[in-house]
């Protein structure tokens, strides 16, 4: 598993989410797992819920009784979000790819507001919240020391190209368990 740009291969699990797809394609591809519109289930079991931008609110929320104008004041759109039955765990995934120097950078930078934003809106449901970017590689240059170490400082956290299921609180299937 690479997290912060350090450590080897990802053998424990064999399992990736790669930022050049969505959650809900990826998952639907594994061994175990099955998607139905918005449910994620693992040998027939619901265990997570998926929703991207618009359908965090007009599905999710709505769902949930939670008027999102009463808690915050302006939308977020997240990339990608996963509610995690197993855990009661609403994870936000923001993926940013950059190839030149620009407002990715600064964008970066507005996570503990957002991971804020996001709590507030799942407080009337009792749900935790955990913000992570899934970042490509051009974030591994050493000028984003600091926005990194500011990241995991806010309590939010990222990984470069994957981020490993158990990470989410998703079961990984046996057979792609290496050693």
């Amino acid at each position: 598993m690479i997290k912060n740009g350090k450590g080897g291969g990802n053998t424990k699990t064999g399992l990736v989410f790669e930022g050049k797809t969505d959650l809900s394609t990826f998952l639907a591809q594994q061994p175990h797992y099955s998607i139905v519109e918005y449910d994620v289930y693992y040998d027939e079991n619901k265990i997570a819920e998926v929703y991207k931008k618009h359908k965090f609110y007009s599905v999710f929320l709505k769902k949930l009784g939670i008027d999102w104008k009463k808690y915050i004041s302006k939308q977020l759109l997240p990339d990608d979000s996963i509610f995690v039955l197993l855990n009661n765990k609403l994870h936000i995934i923001e993926c940013k790819h950059q190839e030149v120097a620009g407002s990715v950078d600064e964008k970066l930078q507005t996570c503990d507001f957002k991971k804020k934003q996001y709590k507030k809106l799942m407080a009337p449901a009792n749900i935790d919240v955990e913000y992570i970017y899934l970042l490509d590689d051009w974030f591994k240059d050493a000028k984003y020391a600091d926005v990194l170490n500011y990241i995991h400082s806010v309590g939010c956290d990222y990984y470069f190209e994957y981020i490993p299921l158990h990470r989410l609180g998703l079961p990984v299937p046996p057979e792609l368990i290496t050693d």
